[in-house]
């Protein structure tokens, strides 16, 4: 990926047997039909072997005509939930290097042992229909479009078909590290599931799937005629009713959270909407802004300032972007006690003015985009924009 070629797809390339199929697939696919193809090719830095299997995975994409490009996961530290940060992380930069190569279509090498190892897992943890859809095949994260072309392969079938060509893979020995549940549950599905089994799982799971895009259509539909998201983060609810899936998804967009909140857990708010605090979200009366609900992110679970790097993602909602100049050495953050100093600038409410994005010099509030506020005078043009970083969105922010 030297940025000469605007490629059409991109692919995540872990450098296993799922992803380097995937990748050749994706490869032969785009030649055909005169379209072009990179890897991306992230090093999580959690095993002392990750950076020379980076090496290793890139070279070889090298040798079959795949350019790549090495990712690495910097800001990753051990502790607690390390492997939901990691994908997370895995994500945000996957999606951003994606933007930088002008490529709108990220592949990913999930396979049907990965969608049935999934629904177990959300099985065991007490999900109910939307969980047990499994993995969807596409999905929007803002403006990248991810797509799971494998999800009814067989794994086995993947590495045949490298075998077949002579292509090698890197194995993962956390893969079978039996201490964490999936590798478990693979290990027990492989000895007592006969591949019959397997491909009626794999029916019904396409089944529940077909239900849950139906609705996410009705809620986008029930979104779009109840709710306005606001460019700084808060949404206007109109009164009454509302089902608990779209309140579900208003909040997790909002929140910026990974998962929406589970539907038991809401249903009695979404039957009669009222002042409340969850999933770290604010719901309060509109005020001013007349009949209906204010939906804002609670000031309290907002996340610590991170540098105001170009494309720095804040509270996994908000993304820099930075047109022109450079902003080293500040920080973005929520504006908090310094929104008295902005006051006069903007008829918002405290509630929502103390959780918009902030640029700090230490402690100097250099500018408060959505504010048009700016302290600064060299040349330097940025932009702040609301986008939740882990829900595609059922509706556009409005203004």
């Amino acid at each position: 990926m030297t940025g000469r070629e605007t490629p059409n797809l991109a692919v995540a390339v872990s450098g296993g047997a799922d992803s380097m199929a995937l990748a050749v697939l994706a490869r032969d696919w785009s030649r055909d039909r005169g379209l072009s193809v990179a890897a991306l090719v992230v090093d999580h830095g959690l095993r002392p072997d990750s950076a020379d299997e980076a090496a290793v995975t890139i070279n070889r994409l090298g040798h079959l005509g795949i350019p790549a490009r090495l990712l690495r996961l910097t800001a990753l530290q051990r502790g607690s939930a390390l492997a939901e940060r990691a994908r997370i992380m895995r994500y945000q930069v996957l999606c951003d290097a994606c933007r930088d190569a002008g490529c709108r279509h990220l592949l990913l090498g999930h396979h049907a042992g990965d969608q049935i190892e999934t629904v177990a897992m959300r099985a065991l943890r007490g999900s109910h229909t939307h969980g047990l859809a499994g993995m969807a095949g596409m999905h929007t994260m803002n403006d990248i479009t991810l797509l799971r072309p494998l999800l009814g392969i067989a794994p086995a079938s993947l590495r045949r078909y490298l075998t077949e060509r002579d292509i090698a893979w890197v194995e993962d020995p956390s893969n079978h590290d039996l201490r964490a549940l999936r590798p478990r549950l693979r290990h027990l599905l492989a000895d007592h599931m006969p591949a019959s089994a397997t491909l009626r799982l794999l029916d019904a799971i396409a089944a529940i799937g077909r239900i849950r895009a139906i609705e996410a259509i009705e809620t986008a539909a029930e979104l779009a005629a109840r709710a306005v998201i606001r460019p700084e983060g808060f949404a206007l609810l109109s009164p009454g009713r509302i089902s608990e899936a779209a309140l579900s998804r208003l909040l997790q967009t909002i929140g910026g959270a990974a998962y929406p909140p589970a539907l038991p857990r809401i249903a009695e708010l979404a039957a009669d909407l009222r002042a409340a605090t969850v999933a770290g979200v604010r719901i309060m009366p509109a005020g001013r802004f007349g009949r209906g609900w204010l939906v804002l992110r609670e000031e309290a679970a907002i996340a610590a300032p991170v540098p105001a790097a170009p494309g720095a993602v804040w509270d996994h909602r908000f993304r820099l972007i930075i047109q022109r100049g450079s902003l080293t050495g500040a920080t973005i953050g929520k504006l908090g006690d310094d929104s008295a100093r902005v006051r006069r600038l903007t008829k918002l409410p405290s509630a929502v003015l103390r959780t918009l994005p902030a640029v700090r010099f230490g402690k100097i509030v250099a500018a408060v985009p959505h504010l048009g506020y700016e302290l600064r005078e060299d040349d330097v043009q940025m932009t702040i924009l609301f986008a939740s970083a882990h829900s595609d969105p059922c509706f556009v922010p409005g203004a």
